[in-house]
């Protein structure tokens, strides 16, 4: 596992457009060092294995989610017909990465 240090947060914060302070940068490397010591922790423990992963933090019973039901997709055209910029039968888009 590669270690979390101050230069690899500074590293993924610039790339995720972040501005951060240095005692932002000190907490999170605190945070991190915390999880990995529990990471460590939890692979030492040898009876690991003889434990369900959790799924859910408490049992749930009840769903409240709709069954799906199929519908009739809608055709490409009346899709396009509702686009203000077209482009070879696909919806023209502005750049999101530049």
């Amino acid at each position: 596992m590669k270690t979390v240090d101050l230069k690899r947060l500074q590293i993924a914060a610039n790339r995720l457009c972040f501005d951060m302070s240095e005692e932002e940068y000190q907490t999170l490397l605190n945070e991190f060092k915390t999880v990995v010591k529990q990471m460590e922790l939890i692979a030492e423990d040898k009876t690991i294995d003889q434990y369900e992963p959790m799924v859910y933090p408490f049992p749930c019973d009840v769903t409240i989610l709709r069954e799906d039901e199929p519908i009739k997709p809608s055709s490409r055209d009346e899709i396009l017909k509702n686009a203000k910029n077209k482009l070879a039968g696909q919806i023209k888009v502005k750049k999101v990465n530049g």
